[in-house]
C-alpha cells in the first residue's frame, strides 16, 4: 500500500500540475497582458481559451482531486501519518479551488466563450475579466498548496 500511495500521489502531483501552471500563466503573464490589448481581443482571446481550456481541463482537474483523496487513503492504510496529513492539505486546497472556480471563473468562462462565438464585445467585457481576474492569484496560490502538499506526500512518513 505504501508503493500505492506514492504512485497515486505522482498521478495527482501531474494533474494538479497542469491547472496550477495554467493559472501562474494567467496570474503572471495573461493578466497583464489583457490589460493592454482592446476589448474585441479580449474578448475573442479569452473566449476560445475558455472554450478549449474548460473542454480538455475537466479530466486532469477531476483526476487530481480523485488521486489526492486515493494517496491521502492509502497513506493513511500504510500508516504514513504525515504524507495523509499533506494529503488532506492538499485536498481541501484542491476543493477550495474547485468552489471558486464553479461560483466565479465558470460562468464568466460561459458569457466569454459564447460572445467570441458570436463574434460580440459584451458592454461589460472588462468587467467580466476584471472579475474573473481577482481569483485567479488566489486559484494560483490554492493549486500552488496543493502541488506542494502532493510533493510532501511523497517526501514525508
Amino acid at each position: 500500500m505504501e508503493l500505492a500511495s506514492y504512485l497515486i500521489a505522482v498521478v495527482a502531483v501531474l494533474c494538479a500540475g497542469m491547472i496550477y501552471g495554467t493559472d501562474a500563466s494567467g496570474a503572471l503573464v495573461l493578466r497583464p497582458t489583457y490589460a493592454r490589448v482592446d476589448d474585441r481581443t479580449l474578448v475573442t482571446v479569452t473566449g476560445f481559451g475558455h472554450y478549449y481550456g474548460d473542454r480538455r481541463f475537466p479530466i486532469p482537474g477531476a483526476l487530481s482531486v480523485v488521486a489526492t483523496v486515493l494517496a491521502g487513503v492509502a497513506a493513511a492504510v500504510a500508516g504514513r501519518g504525515w504524507a495523509t496529513a499533506a494529503a488532506a492539505v492538499a485536498t481541501v486546497a484542491l476543493v477550495v479551488w474547485l468552489v471558486i472556480y464553479k461560483v466565479v471563473a465558470a460562468p464568466i468562462n460561459k458569457r466569454l466563450t459564447a460572445a467570441a462565438f458570436a463574434g460580440e464585445v459584451p458592454a461589460d467585457a472588462r468587467a467580466l475579466q476584471d472579475r474573473w481576474e481577482s481569483v485567479v492569484t488566489l486559484r494560483f496560490v490554492l493549486q500552488g498548496v496543493a502541488v506542494a502538499a502532493l510533493c510532501g506526500v511523497l517526501a514525508l512518513p
